[in-house]
């Protein structure tokens, strides 16, 4: 993956917090760490809320080492909410926006063509990861009015808003997808990262 590693950390205690949809609930994470060579640690924490609504979000440490400011920008912000999907007790389903940075402000295009998005991901990568037991890339909201989202043949004429569906005991789809939707884009731009290779 890249050149960088992502491994299941700590089960951290429980907290109380706020979900995606802006309930207050307690909820507990699976952190997971991101490690790059001669970099600073950087965390995923996944975080299953006591209201069954899941999501994904770069934490934030209590010290923040020295880093860029787009990276520092991305902290407790852009989170990806894990959705049910209507009609199914085993799948869960992530909306694939992927980041880009404005001034330093990461920001996330929620519509791109299947192609932007596969080279945005990284088509080798992205291929990787839709192909794995039970992970299926569709357009978002099971649309069927909308072009292909095939990666074996990426469309690139119409943008589109994609999503990741995957088991809902699949802990790691998630978080690889979240580390490459919001991440890795950040880092390739503070240069922590090569660019994205096909």
């Amino acid at each position: 993956m890249d050149d960088f590693t992502l491994e299941r950390g700590a089960i951290l205690p429980a907290k109380t917090g706020t979900t995606c949809a802006g309930a207050a609930a307690n909820g507990s994470a699976v952190e997971w760490e991101l490690r790059l060579p001669g970099r600073p640690l950087l965390k995923v924490h996944y975080t299953r809320w006591d209201t069954n609504e899941r999501d994904l979000v770069l934490y934030q440490p209590t010290v923040v080492p020295e880093i860029p400011a787009a990276l520092s920008n991305l902290h407790n912000r852009l989170r990806i909410g894990v959705a049910a999907v209507p009609g199914s007790r085993t799948l869960l389903r992530i909306m694939a926006f992927p980041v880009w940075v404005d001034r330093e402000r990461p920001r996330i295009n929620k519509a791109v063509t299947t192609a932007e998005l596969a080279a945005r991901y990284g088509l080798r990568q992205f291929r990787a990861l839709a192909t794995r037991r039970g992970v299926s890339l569709h357009s978002a909201y099971g649309r069927a009015d909308v072009p292909g989202y095939d990666l074996n043949d990426p469309q690139d004429k119409k943008a589109l808003q994609h999503a990741l569906y995957f088991l809902a005991d699949d802990e790691e789809t998630p978080v690889t997808a979240f580390t490459h939707l919001r991440v890795v884009p950040v880092l390739r731009h503070v240069g922590w990262l090569p660019e994205v290779s096909v």
